[in-house]
């Protein structure tokens, strides 16, 4: 996603959830010390805790509230802090955006003594989401670019574990698996320009898919095959935390 061309409205759709958060959080540990690399607009980070944030994109360093620090000019790539600089590390939804994946866990496994956490998405289990029915271009895309699990815990090494993230009904975060009981916000335009997805479809096809979801929508077939969903408490889907601890 190009942050500087479509993410001026992010952090108005993108807020962090407080039960995705508070798993986020365990997994950090005891750590006094974090490190949020591709931090955005400053979402999941501890507020209690010391963080240095490094966020590559103007736009999203724009948009961090006064009660975060601000971020760091810098890649994950070429993270600008020495050897075992702090206790911990995080990275939330932003691994499959890095142009080199290998050498952005190195650094971040370099740089944290303690665990890096790492929020992202298993391809393999993409496809378990409603949308995929409506625009399997497009999931199918998003199944490409986001790394494998397999691969993330080999470019982090030592001890690696996989949690799964159930998504809340009321999640607060707007990716797309946030709305698997609320389907309508994808019919607006701000909600689908927080979500990268899109950027990887042409307009037409992006008005194609909407045309099929809210004719869904408008005739009952998507509550006759998913109503169900909407009093579902919670979605395992594809939302994962790869946690490693150092050797």
């Amino acid at each position: 996603m190009d942050y500087e061309a479509g993410g001026a409205g992010y952090a108005r759709i993108r807020q962090p959830d407080p039960t995705i958060e508070a798993a986020i959080w365990a997994a950090l540990g005891s750590a006094r010390t974090v490190v949020n690399v591709g931090a955005g607009a400053g979402s999941y980070e501890p507020l209690d805790r010391d963080v240095i944030a490094v966020e590559p994109s103007a736009t999203m360093r724009a948009q961090r509230p006064p009660t975060h620090p601000a971020a760091i000019d810098a890649t994950a790539e070429r993270l600008p802090l020495s050897d075992d600089a702090v206790e911990a590390a995080m990275a939330t939804i932003t691994v499959h955006q890095w142009p080199d994946l290998e050498a952005g866990l190195a650094e971040i496994r370099r740089v944290a003594s303690g665990p890096v956490v790492i929020m992202t998405f298993d391809p393999g289990h993409l496809p378990t989401f409603w949308f995929n029915d409506y625009a399997p271009e497009l999931w199918t895309h998003e199944a490409g670019r986001m790394p494998k699990l397999e691969r993330i815990a080999a470019g982090l090494g030592g001890t690696v574990r996989i949690e799964t993230v159930p998504v809340p009904l009321t999640c607060t975060d707007g990716f797309m698996p946030a709305f698997y009981g609320r389907p309508e916000p994808f019919l607006q335009r701000e909600v689908r320009a927080a979500q990268s997805a899109w950027n990887f479809v042409s307009p037409e096809e992006e008005a194609a898919i909407i045309h099929r979801l809210d004719q869904s929508l408008s005739d009952g077939s998507w509550d006759a095959r998913y109503g169900h969903l909407r009093t579902q408490p919670t979605f395992d889907g594809s939302l994962r935390l790869v946690i490693s601890e150092p050797e």
